[in-house]
C-alpha cells in the first residue's frame, strides 16, 4: 500500500506514467492561489520540490520507523531503526540498533560488503549500469509528472502565515480542482484528498503537508481500498543548500486489502543525511568505510 501513500501527497511512487494534462485544460484549471501570495504562482515550488526528490536518490539517511497496527493497540509500536543507502535502482536498509548504532559489528559489515557488491556489480557491467540509470531516470519522470499533476488538480488558497522557528510558513488550503480531469488512476486519487501545504516564505519550499482522505479510494482495480478518514502529514527541512528533505512522516490509514481490513498508523523520523552520489561514488565510499574498519580493527 505504501506506494499509493505517496501518490496521495505526489511524492515518489512506482507507478503508471500519467500524460501530461492538455493545453486547454492546462489553460482552465492552471493552479489559483490569493494574488496577495508571496506565491502568487506556485509553479517554483513544484521545481523545487522535483529538484529535492531527485537528489534525494544521493543521500544515504537513518530512519525510525514506528509502526502500530491499530490506534487502540496499548502496547509500544513496534520500531525499526536503519542506515538507508542508495543502491542503484532502489535502497538498501541496514539495521541499526536502539542507539541508531550497530548491535553486531560483524553483520553490520557483512551488510555493508553485501552492499559493496551489489554497487560494484552495476559499477562494472556497462550494461547493467545503463539498465539502472534509465529505471532511475523513468521513475524520476513518473514522480515529476505527479508532482507536477498536483498544481492542476488542485487548488490552493492562502489561509495565513505561520512562524516555524525563525523562519515565516505561508499556510494554503488544499482543495481539489472541479475541473480537474485526470490522466490515470493514479492521479485520479487527487480528487479525494484535501488539506494544507505550508511554504517556507524565504526559499519557496514545500516545508509541511497535511491532510485526509475525503472518500473512500479504491486501488489496484477494486483489489484494495483506502478509507475515508484516514490522515498523512510529512515535515520537510533544509538538509543541504537548497535541498528540502523530509524529517518525520505520518500515516494513518484504515483500508482494505483483498478480502482482509488493515490499519497503518506509522511514524517515520528521518535524520544523519550525507551525500553518498550515485553508483560508483557510493561504492568508493563503502569501500573507503570498510578500510577504515580494517585500520581501526
Amino acid at each position: 500500500m505504501r506506494p499509493y501513500l505517496a501518490i496521495i501527497i505526489g511524492l515518489s511512487v512506482c507507478s503508471p506514467i500519467p500524460q501530461a494534462a492538455p493545453a486547454a485544460q492546462a489553460a482552465t484549471a492552471e493552479l489559483r492561489a490569493d494574488a496577495a501570495s508571496p506565491h502568487a504562482d506556485l509553479a517554483h515550488v513544484v521545481e523545487n520540490q522535483k529538484k529535492n526528490d531527485a537528489a534525494l536518490d544521493l543521500f544515504e539517511r537513518v530512519e525510525r520507523v514506528e509502526l502500530k497496527h491499530s490506534t487502540s493497540d496499548i502496547q509500544p509500536p513496534e520500531v525499526k531503526i536503519s542506515r538507508v543507502i542508495p543502491a542503484g535502482t532502489g535502497y538498501d536498509h541496514i539495521a541499526l540498533g536502539p542507539d541508531g548504532k550497530p548491535t553486531d559489528p560483524a553483520v553490520y559489515r557483512a551488510a555493508l560488503e553485501k552492499l559493496a557488491s551489489t554497487l560494484s556489480s552495476i559499477v562494472a557491467d556497462s550494461r547493467a549500469q545503463h539498465e539502472a540509470y534509465e529505471k532511475i531516470a523513468k521513475k524520476h519522470k513518473d514522480r515529476d509528472e505527479l508532482i507536477d499533476a498536483t498544481r492542476y488538480a488542485f487548488i490552493f488558497t492562502l489561509t495565513g502565515r505561520e512562524p516555524r522557528g525563525e523562519r515565516m510558513l505561508s499556510k494554503y488550503r488544499m482543495m481539489p480542482n472541479p475541473t480537474y480531469k485526470p490522466t490515470s488512476r493514479s492521479t485520479s486519487i487527487y480528487a479525494h484528498v484535501r488539506g494544507f501545504v505550508w511554504i517556507d516564505d524565504e526559499s519557496g519550499q514545500l516545508a509541511r503537508v497535511a491532510g485526509e482522505v475525503t472518500d473512500d479510494i479504491s486501488i489496484g482495480l477494486f483489489l484494495a481500498k483506502v478509507y475515508k478518514g484516514s490522515h498523512f502529514m510529512q515535515e520537510r527541512y533544509e538538509f543541504a543548500p537548497g535541498l528540502w528533505f523530509p524529517s518525520f512522516s505520518q500515516y494513518d490509514f484504515d483500508g482494505r486489502k483483498f478480502f482482509s481490513s488493515f490499519s497503518l498508523h506509522e511514524r517515520t523520523f528521518y535524520s544523519n543525511y550525507r551525500r553518498i552520489g550515485p553508483p560508483k561514488e557510493a561504492l568508493a565510499a563503502i569501500r573507503q568505510e570498510l578500510a577504515a574498519k580494517d585500520g581501526g580493527s
